[in-house]
């Protein structure tokens, strides 16, 4: 019956919290089928509803006809509508980005925008369970764990009091296909899906169906599964590392300190995740740690030995000083002494500087989760409110008689003295350095960001700057 899908996504909403509390939804609506649905299936369900279509300007004539459609289709429900236009191609050549990411940046601020505009308080895209499985998929060809496999979360805030939802998580493409032929609705085809150049458009029309075939139809329902298992557990480990952090890590500039006993008496997956986010803000990447990596770290603070010691990924090694777990770079000192004249930020890229490598990237407010941010982006990454820097954006070291505000503080205060008051080791001093655009000190890394740069309610795009050992 068409109702069932209606059902099942009702249910699916109610379950996870989705729509809770005031304000309306905006549905982003592309024209295809998955849209399309999403669209029909909240009109019988909300009255505070209005559509929005973002025109990329990628596909020429058939980008204007999509529009078209969706203006359409919303006018027959008596839904408001906000049509949109960017420029993706001049976005992406500006910020040196690919076209899709350059998209994605847009489409995601435009919609923010729009939720704003209209007193909005979720963004509801036609995401289901076939979209979840390829990004499973997509992240174990990369190579992840728990947290990756929990793929799409039915909610996930955005800041600002905006969320973005996907209320079709619980149902497949085929059971939307089903849903729009019954009911006699059509929809867009974006022929550029079906490219198989990008590696997501490969996973989505062979790879998966050939899975698919192998598994007797069930794999989309069971990776599913996993992935829900994996985001149960994920956010359950979450929350009990972010209170062995708080009591049991020191950070400083160029190491983390854990008390090894404490570590050692945490539940196995605690302190892995405790030791992955220690190595991940000191710059170690995620990407080259294996089990065995962490397996040799747990078996260096389990047995208490002053000279034990382990190497790991990138030149970092993990030791066991006066009973606290030491993870540091093995390559101790820098270069900053032999460099005064600052380095220009390649802005969004990566820039070399001393024994250091800076990612920079510009990132839309909608798409980060601050309260999430402050727990995992550990010392050496920030977040600061790009549309407030003056560019260009540089990186030096400190100097004597350097000033700045700190967040939190009313008035100046001198770099030394904040350090000193942090209580900096000497030797870690050495390798603060200073990031400033062209009138003022941004982030003394990796002590506090200056009060001028912190994100407000009103900034709109965040500079991302993460710090990592060359």
């Amino acid at each position: 019956m068409p109702d069932g899908l209606e059902d099942k996504v009702f249910e699916f909403i109610r379950l996870h919290g989705i729509f809770a509390g005031d304000g309306g939804i905006l549905i982003a609506v592309s024209g295809g089928a998955d849209s399309i649905a999403l669209l029909h299936v909240l009109a019988t369900l909300r009255t505070d509803l209005v559509c929005a279509h973002v025109n990329h300007q990628l596909r020429g004539q058939a980008a204007d006809e999509d529009e078209r459609f969706v203006v359409e289709q919303a006018t027959l429900l008596n839904l408001p509508v906000v049509a949109r236009t960017v420029d993706v191609r001049s976005h992406a050549k500006a910020h040196k980005l690919s076209v899709e990411t350059a998209a994605r940046q847009l489409r995601l601020t435009a919609l923010a925008e729009i939720a704003r505009e209209h007193g909005c308080s979720w963004i509801a895209t036609g995401h289901h369970k076939n979209d979840n499985a390829e990004t499973v998929l997509h992240r174990l060809r990369r190579g992840t764990g728990f947290r990756g496999l929990a793929g799409m979360r039915p909610v996930r805030p955005a800041g600002e009091g905006l969320s973005f939802a996907r209320p079709l998580l619980c149902v497949t493409r085929d059971e939307i296909l089903r849903y729009l032929h019954e009911r006699g609705l059509s929809w867009r085809e974006d022929h550029t899906n079906a490219d198989m150049v990008h590696t997501r458009n490969f996973i989505r029309h062979r790879l998966l169906p050939l899975l698919q075939q192998e598994a007797h139809g069930s794999l989309v329902e069971e990776l599913s599964q996993l992935a829900a298992a994996a985001a149960r557990l994920s956010e359950r480990v979450r929350r009990q590392a972010d209170r062995a952090w708080t009591a049991n890590v020191q950070a400083e500039a160029d190491e983390i300190r854990i008390e090894a006993s404490q570590l050692a008496s945490l539940p196995e997956w605690i302190a892995v995740e405790l030791i992955r986010r220690g190595l991940a803000s000191l710059g170690c990447g995620e990407r080259n740690l294996t089990e065995g990596h962490y397996q040799s770290v747990l078996k260096v603070a389990r047995q208490q030995l002053e000279a034990e010691r382990t190497s790991l990924p990138n030149g970092f090694i993990a030791s066991l000083e006066s009973d606290q777990l030491v993870l540091r770079h093995g390559v101790r000192g820098s270069r900053l002494d032999a460099l005064d004249a600052p380095f220009v930020l390649d802005i969004p890229g990566t820039t070399a500087f001393a024994d250091r490598e800076i990612d920079a990237r510009i990132l839309p407010r909608c798409e980060i989760d601050m309260a999430r941010v402050t727990s995992d982006k550990g010392p050496f990454c920030e977040y600061l409110d790009w549309d407030r820097i003056e560019p260009p954006v540089v990186v030096r070291p400190r100097r004597p008689g350097d000033r700045f505000q700190p967040l939190g503080l009313e008035a100046e205060k001198k770099v030394g003295k904040l350090l000193t008051a942090a209580r900096i080791p000497r030797r870690s001093r050495e390798r603060t350095i200073i990031f400033a655009d062209r009138q003022r000190i941004l982030w003394v890394c990796p002590v506090r960001i200056a009060e001028s740069a912190k994100i407000t309610d009103e900034t709109r795009q965040v500079l991302r700057l993460t710090v990592h050992n060359a």
